[in-house]
């Protein structure tokens, strides 16, 4: 469990600073993080770190498939960690 809530979190804020790499190279006009990349950091588990990072940078905030899918995986994540939460032995 502990290892879950980890990686989840190390998915979270790579998937943020992603968000904030990609924001500052598009500001200096340089090589950009390719958008799959960054859907992948969060369909890692960081879909979190993703959305905050898209709200805090206002960054791909005009992308609607960007923004449903990062919506959809974050739904879907948070299903996942109440089944897990429901299902893990000693927490009942």
């Amino acid at each position: 469990m502990r290892l879950l809530l980890l990686l989840g979190l190390v998915a979270n804020i790579a998937a943020f600073a992603a968000f904030y790499a990609d924001k500052q190279a598009a500001m200096a006009g340089q090589r950009r993080i390719r958008e799959q990349t960054l859907l992948g950091l969060a369909a890692l588990g960081g879909s979190g770190g993703a959305l905050l990072g898209r709200a805090i940078f206002r960054h791909k905030t005009r992308n609607a498939a960007l923004t449903f899918k990062l919506w959809a995986l974050f739904a879907l994540q948070g299903m996942f960690l109440a089944y897990v939460l429901w299902k893990a032995p000693g927490l009942e």
